[in-house]
C-alpha cells in the first residue's frame, strides 16, 4: 500500500464588486483594488501597474460603457498555480468594443484616447471578450512571479 499526501489547490485570493456606471463608481474601483492589493502577496510595483490598469478599465466602463441603470462588475484574482493576477472590467456595452490596435493615435490636445495604450504598456497581455447578452470584459494579466 502506497500513501500519497493529499495535495491542497494552491490558493487564490479573489475580489468582485458591482460599481455604479459613473466617475465616482470609477474611482472607488481604484480605491478598491488598491486595498485588496496590498493585502495580497503581490510585489508593489505590480499592485501599482494594476492600479493603473483598473483606474483605466473603470474610466473606460462607466464613461464608454454606460448603459442607464446598468453598473459594471470589477474583478481581480491572484492565481498561484500560474502566478497571474488577472484584472477584469465587465460594462452592459458589447457592441462599443475597444480598438486593440497599437496603431491608433489619439489627437495631439486630445485629452483622452490614451488610456488603452496605457494599458497595453502596462499589462503583460490584455483583451476582450463578449459578455452576453450584450455586453463585454475588458481583462488584463500581470505576471506576478519572473517566468
Amino acid at each position: 500500500m502506497n500513501a500519497t499526501t493529499p495535495q491542497l489547490p494552491a490558493t487564490a485570493h479573489t475580489f468582485a464588486q458591482r460599481l455604479s456606471s459613473t466617475r465616482r463608481g470609477a474611482r472607488l474601483a481604484r480605491l478598491l483594488a488598491a486595498e485588496h492589493l496590498r493585502a495580497w502577496p503581490v510585489p508593489a510595483g505590480v499592485t501599482e501597474r494594476a492600479e493603473q490598469i483598473v483606474a483605466e478599465l473603470a474610466a473606460n466602463a462607466a464613461l464608454h460603457g454606460r448603459v442607464d441603470g446598468r453598473d459594471f462588475k470589477l474583478a481581480l484574482a491572484l492565481v498561484a498555480t500560474t502566478g497571474t493576477l488577472h484584472i477584469a472590467v465587465t460594462d452592459a456595452r458589447g457592441e462599443q468594443l475597444p480598438c486593440l490596435s497599437m496603431d491608433f493615435e489619439a489627437p495631439p490636445d486630445s485629452e483622452s484616447g490614451r488610456g488603452l495604450l496605457l494599458v497595453a504598456a502596462l499589462a503583460d497581455r490584455w483583451g476582450v471578450e463578449p459578455y452576453p447578452p450584450s455586453g463585454k470584459i475588458v481583462w488584463a494579466e500581470l505576471d506576478v512571479e519572473g517566468r
